[in-house]
Order: structure tokens, then sequence, then C-alpha cells
């Protein structure tokens, strides 16, 4: 295998792994559900989808082919994500999950 492809898929994948990480993080540190939900949804979700193209470069440089099935992954995973993060804000605000004092854009602060 060509040590670009290495270094490139290596990074990739401490890239996705950060991400992960940090969305994770996140998830259960933050303080309430709003601010919650963004973890999962924006560092995570870059997080998946940087180890899945690093598996499509992977199986792409040892002369497999592109992995039809990873790309229709992430694509999959970059279309739901925002709608699925969208749909569970909107259900919070219409039975309406309380936030903390310091969540910034509250909705009840009117």
């Amino acid at each position: 295998m060509n040590p670009f492809a290495e270094y490139l898929i290596a990074a990739l994948l401490l890239l996705g792994g950060a991400f992960s990480l940090i969305g994770a993080l996140g998830l259960a540190r933050l303080p309430d559900f709003f601010t919650r939900l963004h973890g999962p949804t924006k560092a995570t979700t870059l997080g998946v989808g940087a180890i899945v193209v690093s598996s499509v470069l992977y199986f792409s440089s040892l002369g497999e082919g592109i992995g039809i099935s990873e790309i229709l992954i992430t694509v999959f995973l970059f279309l739901t994500a925002p709608v699925s993060a969208n749909m569970l804000a909107k259900a919070a605000m219409h039975i309406g999950v309380k936030t903390t004092d310091d969540t910034r854009g509250n909705p009840w602060e009117q």
C-alpha cells in the first residue's frame, strides 16, 4: 500500500475518533437536552463520516474498488442526522422540556 494512503487513512481515523470522543463528552457533560443534542448530531456525525471515508480509502487502495455501500452509509448518515435532530428539538419544544438558566436562545425567555 502507498505510504501516503496509509498516512491519510490514519489521519482520518484519528480525526474521526477525536470527533466521536468530543461528541460523546458533549452528550455526557452538557447541562440540558437542547445543548446535549448538539454532541451526537454534529461532532459524532463528522466522526463517523471520517471513519467511513477512511474505510473507503483503505479498501480502494487495496485494489478492491470503491465500496459503494460505505459511500451510501455516509450519504444516509449526513442526510438523516440533521433531520432527526430537528425533529427531536421540535418535539422537545412542543412538550415543554425545560432548559437551564444559562442556555442561550431560550424560547421561553421572551
